[in-house]
């Protein structure tokens, strides 16, 4: 039986996660998928119960776990450079080092492109964002006021689990090609290493192809031409910039869901933020949520040998394509007039 945690978050995640979990709950009964469901507090919750953004009773339960669903972490529960910011160090902790962010357009959304369909990979625990140096709050140092000064981590061990999962996922699709972003000839010690891990795994996966890029223009061609891509890897910064400019070729963060994934655990979170405007109402878009979560399952059943949970992302991802195809049951956002709980409920509907 998995284990799944459920950590609602705040603002809006009090909304998209239910209806998340609810769809996940559908498809494992119609699959017969096994499952234990944990709820367990983190940001705003974890402070008002136990004092910490990241409890201590939550970090301890989710070891045991095989993998979870997050909401988005608001920052006004804490100031913002309090040690116990959540995702930096939640990532760190469990090894997290693989972001995984699908990009898809849908024939009768509006989207600046048609006919996408990418899958990225963003590494996640190195890069100028290293989680290590976040936490400890050493990757930034200004010498005196004039001057201040980055730094940047890429290791072996970084570079290719990274890569290792690209191709991995590459495998599972059509097209098997891996895009590799860098900016080898600028970078040479950095971004020459991250794209020497990836030349030397090419070797074992001979059913897949591997391009390099490099990043700027990377940047153009995603704008001019994003058919042209599959499965597409790079490191921290520049995955955390080109991904977002991938979801607004499609629709924005509201299409944009993710997935966190290590050698043995992963994070169903959302690209988004927590949006505590439009909290409490009820309008919210369950999209991305409810696909991290299918994200989620079809990861566990790969990495687990577990076919029913591949079969219920599976149907998870085919009850999403009738209710976006139908255009009958979308939140406001995506040009309907449908609640977050009517919406979720739809899903849930064309599963049968």
């Amino acid at each position: 039986m998995l284990k799944i945690g459920v950590l609602l978050g705040d603002d809006i995640g009090l909304e998209v996660v239910p209806e998340a979990v609810k769809c996940m709950k559908a498809a494992a009964a119609i699959t017969g998928m096994q499952a234990e469901w944990i709820d367990l507090p983190i940001g705003k919750r974890g402070h008002e119960l136990h004092g910490d953004a990241s409890p201590k009773i939550t970090l301890e339960t989710l070891k045991d776990c095989d993998g979870w669903i997050c909401g988005p972490i608001g920052h006004n529960a804490y100031p913002r450079n309090d040690p116990t910011w959540v995702m930096p160090a939640l990532r760190k902790k469990f090894e997290l080092f693989a972001n995984i962010k699908p990009v898809k357009s849908y024939p009768n959304l509006p989207s600046i492109h048609k006919d996408v369909d990418i899958v990225f990979l963003r590494e996640t625990t190195e890069g100028m964002m290293s989680s290590s140096l976040v936490v400890a709050g050493a990757g930034e140092f200004r010498p005196n006021d004039d001057i201040s000064i980055g730094m940047r981590v890429v290791t072996r061990k970084g570079a290719n689990r990274v890569a290792r999962e690209a191709f991995e996922i590459a495998r599972t699709r059509k097209r098997k090609i891996v895009t590799c972003v860098h900016k080898e000839p600028v970078y040479r010690l950095v971004c020459g290493m991250f794209a020497e891990e990836h030349r030397k795994l090419q070797a074992e996966y001979p059913d897949v192809t591997l391009n390099e890029v490099l990043v700027d223009g990377f940047a153009m061609k995603l704008v001019m031409k994003p058919q042209m891509f599959d499965v597409v890897v790079t490191t921290n910064q520049f995955g955390d910039i080109l991904t977002d400019e991938g979801a607004g070729l499609v629709g924005g963060l509201g299409l944009a869901p993710g997935l966190v994934a290590g050698h043995t655990q992963a994070m169903a979170q959302a690209t988004h933020g927590s949006a505590p405007d439009i909290a409490g109402q009820n309008i919210a878009n369950p999209y991305a949520m409810i696909m991290s979560g299918k994200m989620l399952l079809e990861w566990l059943g790969r990495k687990r040998n577990d076919p029913k949970a591949t079969a219920a992302s599976k149907v998870m991802d085919d009850a999403m394509e009738r209710v976006i195809a139908e255009g009958k049951h979308l939140t406001g956002d995506l040009g309907g007039k449908a609640s977050t709980t009517g919406m979720g409920d739809a899903v849930v509907a064309a599963m049968k």
